[in-house]
């Protein structure tokens, strides 16, 4: 599992085109460097009071922290300047390649650039129906950002985009895919046979606003 969750931070980096994750006590951080989030902390192997130490010490805006715990163990280690993200999951599964078609009127796509596949569906008029993208490494790869437009949802469009990132995956060697599911994105990758292996949970230290 603690493979799995490092592996699951790199693949992100990669995704997201953010700095390699640097080893600390406590786990791995990220200079993400963005307004929303400027730096991403993800707890692998710290006991409480390293934890807590960690929260109090931070004073940068948008950091956000990230652990493999139920919402209800860490809760405690924040303060109201922080506030909790919606609950996920680590998910993983074995890769093996299927027949993927999408329904009529829409047309897939994928392209490959510095270790990220991106696939996107367009739909008859042209416009994105569905998209996602995988980060690379090594055997390993995350799927990220999967994301079906409200208009085009019910559809299996989501089935399309995750098949077909499969497909290349294993096309570039992976063998193993993890992420980071939101609770509706669980529902989909069950069916798709991804395990459940940790709950994923965040807080934002004074998030900026939207």
């Amino acid at each position: 599992m603690l493979e799995l969750a490092r592996s699951w931070v790199d693949g992100w980096t990669v995704s997201r085109r953010a700095p390699k994750p640097v080893d600390m006590p406590w786990g791995l951080s990220i200079q993400v460097g963005l307004p929303a989030q400027a730096v991403r902390h993800v707890l692998l192997d710290a006991d409480v009071e390293t934890a807590r130490g960690l929260v109090g010490a931070i004073t940068e805006p948008a950091t956000w922290i990230k652990a493999f715990l139920e919402p209800d163990v860490m809760e405690p280690w924040f303060s109201p300047a922080w506030e909790p993200t919606d609950p996920g999951f680590l998910m993983a599964v074995d890769l093996r390649p299927s027949v993927v078609r999408a329904p009529d009127g829409y047309t897939a796509t994928a392209e490959t650039a510095d270790d990220v596949i991106r696939v996107r569906i367009l739909a008859a008029d042209g416009k994105l129906a569905a998209r996602g993208q995988i980060g690379l490494t090594a055997d390993v790869c995350v799927f990220d950002q999967i994301v079906t437009e409200e208009a085009h949802q019910r559809l299996g469009l989501g089935t399309v985009v995750m098949g077909t990132l499969t497909n290349a995956a294993i096309e570039n060697g992976a063998a193993t895919g993890i992420l980071g599911a939101t609770v509706q994105g669980r529902a989909l990758y069950e069916t798709l046979d991804w395990k459940v292996l940790a709950p994923l949970t965040g807080f934002i230290y004074k998030p900026v606003a939207p």
